[in-house]
């Protein structure tokens, strides 16, 4: 019988390096396989899953392989079968497929119903946490909270947190932990067993560790198990694969530290640094060829993610020559970072290898709009119209249709509590409770509400700015909205408030503008945001081989294109705030930036704007020696569009008021300390954060007057 490497390689061409080959050899006791970007770890799976059956004579049917993801499982299974078509299926699956069957099993005598997905006898998840936010905050949950509150109830779930220390956990805003409280009192009182997707993991380790008969039937069906990309998976999906191993230790781990980009799904990366703990004779194998980039791309990225502490060391190499160098570009806005990338793809005749990666979704919308008027074919890997029905989107809307139609109280109803009225609970009740009529809102208002003194004079101006708004162009609407109308303050008070992210919402404001900008009326700004998403809707359809890939970086992972241009790469951005606070948090964002770097196969951009990112400043250390070319210096500030700015005859007139131990107070952020200034910038520390401000807003738009 011939070498079963020398016979794959005739059969199917493929072709395994010494430690590709060592890994396929090696398939008794527990092996952790430390696999660099573009070392071909599925290849290298697929071939031992066939040198265990042809080589070890196995019975296909005693193996499992698991996966991170459905795609994954699937793309496994397809490639298992191109490579031997004669062999039996062998079990591919991901871990919630593995865990719906356990917990299925042991709820075989009794009764449970699914709450995600479809709805079941009028129970639903979604619906459940909207109305238990509502009683416990007083107000409707939105969209952004929704999705903040189910991902913590999965955090704590998957980091099998115990219910007593959750009050310790960051929650993402006040009353949440309660909320998650009541929501898991709920399902568990309620005459039948209530469960979502995150409960099966939960309950399938609970069934594996209470019901020794089903434990033992689950470990005798498998001798050998496989887990891919672990570093993504989280203590209790890892509870559950330490349980079925028990009894042999066939366990082999495809996993790579570096791209660990999911611990707010709560992964556990720092479990393969303590994999030789849980399994003592553990063996460690690093597949550090990278066989998809140049080598201009991947010394780069191999010394980038060096500055991580937490994580094996690794030299990733390749044999590829060195290629074209890494393009880095910092920009003076955003949109010259817009009209580069365009520029730079109207050069190209096919767009099938080409990406363009971003941290955040609500980078896309801008792209989107620009692509589809050039015509240029695209695709998003994870199209998002939440975008387009966001409650700051629907707020704008609600304006601008209420400057429309004057006698709309019911549309101003919708938005009186974000204007800057300062409207009581008991206020807004009576607003909502009126009908419109033909004569103007604030006419009808004045004669129905009861209203303060200073809520007449106020909303005596807003009737005066809801008429102007009519010969105004979209672009001055929105910054009257936000700065005449009280909207910003609103959303900083509410950011604050609830514990959402500032910089986030005001990042959709400012696309919004950019969406207007173009645009002479209100009517076409509407249009045209109805265009944008079905655009996005149209987005979602298979891609062909010639369409440009847009994607953000999390969804990028296990992708690959000869161009990339990675964008948005900006302080605030990649890095947060958030992550720069902690060093945990910006450990991520780093893997996340070296998830980026690796999809480029030939050509890599990095794209900034204003004052850039770190590690882009990072990566250009790494390939211009010091001395060779000096750094960009910080992109001046542009000059803002100019609105009426509220009158404030005790402002901050001149910047040698601003000095350092000054205490001021901010129209927004209230009372603060100067802590730090230079001749462009201060620094203020707050009562709860530290604010960046530029000196010369503060003064035109008399954001800061002096205290004490």
């Amino acid at each position: 019988m011939s070498n079963f490497f020398e016979r794959k390689q005739k059969q199917l061409g493929v072709e395994l390096n010494k430690i590709q080959r060592k890994a396929v050899e090696r398939t008794e006791g527990p092996l952790l396989l430390l696999a660099c970007p573009g070392s071909g770890k599925t290849t290298t799976m697929i071939m031992r899953i066939g040198y265990l059956i042809e080589e070890k004579q196995v019975d296909p049917r005693r193996i499992k392989a698991i996966t991170f993801s459905k795609a994954s499982a699937l793309d496994m299974q397809e490639r298992y079968k191109r490579f031997f078509p004669k062999l039996a299926p062998v079990d591919f699956s991901t871990i919630h497929s593995l865990a719906f069957q356990i917990t299925r099993e042991y709820f075989a005598d009794s009764r449970y119903i699914m709450i995600e997905g479809s709805e079941s006898h009028g129970l639903h998840k979604k619906r459940l946490l909207r109305e238990m936010f509502e009683t416990e905050v007083g107000e409707p949950i939105t969209d952004d909270q929704l999705d903040e509150l189910t991902s913590f109830i999965s955090f704590i779930k998957n980091k099998m947190a115990p219910r007593e220390g959750w009050h310790k956990l960051a929650a993402p805003f006040d009353g949440a932990v309660e909320i998650a409280k009541t929501y898991e009192a709920f399902k568990e009182n309620y005459d039948v067993r209530l469960v979502d997707f995150d409960d099966m993991l939960s309950l399938a380790n609970e069934a594996l560790e209470k019901n020794p008969e089903l434990l033992a039937k689950y470990q005798q069906r498998w001798d050998y198990v496989m887990t891919d990309e672990s570093q993504d998976t989280s203590m209790v999906q890892h509870a559950i694969v330490e349980k079925l191993v028990a009894r042999h230790n066939n366990l082999c781990v495809v996993a790579d530290d570096d791209q660990s980009i999911y611990t707010w799904r709560a992964a556990e990366p720092t479990y393969l640094l303590k994999f030789k703990t849980v399994y003592p004779d553990a063996y460690v194998m690093k597949m550090e060829r990278n066989y998809r980039s140049t080598k201009n791309i991947v010394d780069a990225a191999n010394i980038f993610i060096k500055a991580n502490k937490k994580r094996h060391d690794k030299n990733m190499f390749t044999k590829e020559p060195a290629g074209s160098p890494i393009v880095i570009k910092r920009l003076a806005s955003e949109d010259a970072q817009l009209q580069y990338v365009m520029k730079e793809l109207k050069q190209l005749n096919n767009f099938g290898e080409v990406a363009i990666l971003y941290r955040n979704n609500s980078s896309s919308t801008l792209l989107m709009s620009e692509l589809d008027r050039l015509g240029i074919p695209f695709y998003m890997k994870d199209a998002d119209n939440r975008f387009f029905q966001h409650w700051i989107v629907e707020d704008m809307l609600n304006f601008m249709r209420f400057s429309l139609k004057p006698e709309r109280v019911d549309i101003y109803a919708k938005i009186a509590s974000k204007t800057n009225a300062y409207w009581s609970g008991s206020q807004l009740k009576s607003l909502s409770r009126m009908k419109p009529t033909e004569k103007n809102a604030f006419d009808e208002i004045n004669l129905s509400v009861t209203l303060k003194d200073y809520q007449i004079k106020i909303l005596g101006e807003q009737k005066k700015w809801f008429s102007a708004l009519n010969n105004m162009k979209p672009l001055k609407v929105i910054r009257t909205i936000r700065a005449d109308l009280g909207y910003d303050q609103m959303l900083a008070s509410r950011a604050e408030k609830f514990g959402m992210r500032l910089q986030y919402l005001e990042q959709i404001l400012i696309t919004l503008e950019q969406i207007a900008a173009p645009l002479d009326n209100m009517v076409a700004f509407a249009k045209r945001l109805k265009e944008l998403e079905q655009v996005t809707q149209n987005a979602k359809a298979e891609k062909t081989d010639d369409m440009l890939t847009l994607s953000t970086f999390h969804s990028s992972k296990g992708l690959e294109f000869d161009r990339v241009y990675m964008i948005d790469l900006v302080e605030g951005v990649i890095p947060t705030e958030e992550d720069t606070e902690q060093p945990d948090l910006l450990e991520e964002a780093r893997r996340l930036f070296y998830v980026g770097m690796t999809r480029a196969k030939k050509h890599l951009e990095l794209i900034s704007f204003d004052s850039g990112s770190r590690f882009v400043d990072e990566v250009r250390d790494i390939i211009l020696p010091a001395g060779t070319q000096p750094k960009p210096k910080r992109a001046a500030v542009q000059t803002p569009i100019k609105v009426k700015v509220p009158d404030n005859p005790n402002a901050v007139q001149a910047d040698d008021e601003l000095v350092e131990g000054a205490k001021v107070r901010h129209r927004v952020f209230g009372a603060g300390e100067i802590i730090e200034r230079d001749h462009e910038r201060i620094v203020i520390q707050f009562a709860k954060e530290r604010k960046e401000l530029m000196i010369d807003i503060c003064l035109s738009y008399k954001l800061l007057e002096v205290i004490g």
